[in-house]
């Protein structure tokens, strides 16, 4: 399940959202102002972020800015617990789905999640027809060769991404 970590202020929350609405793939709002962080959830993050704190961190915040944040110098245990309390220090929206993230609204970028509607469209074939297909080891149909495809599309799109910046 693909999670939208969002605030109700955020014009770029608001069009991922409306995205993901659109293309009928549904998603699970976590509103970061209203809902405490879990430390797995930040994990999470950080551990599907190419650019770790630097991708999903807002040096730009105020908080991080009034209390002269040293994010280097802190222990995970101690970020993860500072993010916790002080959660608008976060750049928003965060999506995260089984196997990346991504963090802000881009339109050419986001395309990336339409391969989650075809994962779903793909289980749910398998699921209603390869039940008992003589060939279900080679069915074009199974989840994990698709997802296998979309993983290796993803990481082929950010190796490209790298190489341009």
């Amino acid at each position: 399940m693909i999670k939208i970590y969002s605030s109700p202020s955020c014009s770029s929350c608001r069009k991922v959202k409306a995205w993901f609405n659109k293309e009928k793939i549904p998603y699970r709002e976590v509103n970061i102002l209203k809902e405490k962080l879990t430390e797995e959830d930040l994990k999470e993050m950080l551990e599907k972020s190419l650019d770790g704190t630097d991708e999903i961190i807002s040096t730009r915040s105020k908080i991080f800015k009034e209390q002269h944040i040293d994010v280097e110098s802190m222990s995970i245990k101690a970020l993860l617990a500072f993010i916790q309390e002080n959660p608008s220090i976060l750049k928003r929206p965060i999506i995260v789905d089984d196997s990346k993230i991504q963090v802000g609204y881009n339109s050419d970028e986001i395309e990336i999640f339409e391969r989650e509607k075809q994962v779903i469209a793909a289980k749910q074939i398998a699921k209603e027809n390869c039940q008992n297909c003589p060939d279900r080891e080679n069915c074009v149909h199974r989840f994990d060769d698709t997802k296998a495809a979309i993983e290796r599309e993803l990481l082929e799109k950010r190796e490209l991404k790298v190489k341009i910046n």
